[in-house]
């Protein structure tokens, strides 16, 4: 099943429209020193220019405090700075799928539990998902650093420490394998797959999109949302990736009742189904999720 492509924020997401600069200053008043008016329309109002990585981190530590509660959130220089609102997306429509396929009876009876493929040193879904929704979160992650600086923002957080569980994935080969125990059971997994098949195609797109906001080639800037291998680019890219998470995913589907992840290029949509079929998946979704100019999908699945 396939959702109709959107041009805007899921519902239920708080992100709606223009930031409330106002309020977010107020929240963190670190934020002040970024915002300016928009130099290209006055009638827009206030901004912060995003091609400014402090500038993107402080107004990320702004929302998250203001919307989500969170008092404490650092990263490493470097690291993935995630954009909030499509992230909020994401979990909302994993809500969405959830509330379709769950007896109501059992959702109120139960907490949720939630598989967080390569949860990053940002945190970001389990962070919103408990806020949102009182989820409990497992987050995985290859790297010990990210791993190590989840753990910091977790115990920065009071509270957080009992809904959010990190384990770290020995071997960087496998998915599931190793992490899933015999006696865990999750309602949802969700992931944001390292989408590029190395660091020149990571480092391209950067290019593509600046130029596109007419900058200067020579003086382009790190990723203005960061990100280091593991996070953005592996062999073979998302398709390699998804096809293993498909292949990965037949041997606990006693144990997940939904398996999802993101899905950058949608030309690799009809492989993915074609793999899911050839494992007998009972139901494939795929959720168009949409934010202004940019489009995006989750690939969801159920044994």
């Amino acid at each position: 099943m396939i959702s109709k492509i959107k041009n805007s924020l899921h519902p239920k997401n708080r992100h709606q429209g223009r930031y409330n600069f106002k309020l977010l200053t107020e929240s963190c008043p670190q934020l002040k020193q970024f915002v300016k008016l928009n130099e290209y329309d006055k009638a827009l109002g206030e901004t912060i220019d995003f091609s400014d990585p402090q500038a993107v981190m402080t107004l990320n530590k702004a929302l998250l405090k203001f919307y989500y509660g969170i008092s404490f959130w650092e990263l490493p220089s470097g690291f993935l700075c995630p954009p909030i609102p499509g992230r909020a997306d994401y979990i909302h429509y994993l809500a969405d799928l959830l509330s379709s396929t769950l007896e109501k009876e059992k959702e109120k009876s139960k907490n949720i539990k939630v598989l967080d493929i390569g949860t990053g040193a940002n945190c970001i879904y389990p962070l919103i998902g408990q806020h949102e929704y009182a989820w409990d979160f497992v987050g995985s992650e290859v790297d010990l650093m990210s791993l190590k600086n989840a753990e910091k923002i977790i115990n920065g957080n009071l509270g957080l420490e009992k809904h959010i569980e990190l384990r770290l994935q020995k071997n960087s080969q496998n998915i599931f394998k190793g992490l899933i125990l015999p006696e865990d059971y999750f309602e949802l997994t969700l992931c944001n797959p390292p989408f590029y098949s190395s660091y020149e195609e990571a480092q391209g797109e950067s290019l593509r999109k600046w130029k596109n906001l007419g900058k200067n080639k020579e003086k382009i800037p790190a990723r203005n949302f960061g990100g280091k291998k593991n996070e953005l680019w592996c062999k073979g890219g998302e398709k390699e990736f998804i096809k293993l998470m498909i292949e990965e995913s037949t041997s606990y589907k006693k144990q997940v009742l939904w398996f999802s992840t993101l899905v950058s290029k949608g030309e690799n949509l009809p492989e993915f189904k074609l793999a899911l079929k050839k494992v007998s998946a009972l139901d494939i979704r795929i959720i168009e999720m949409g934010q202004g100019q940019k489009r995006s999908r989750i690939l969801a699945w159920t044994f």
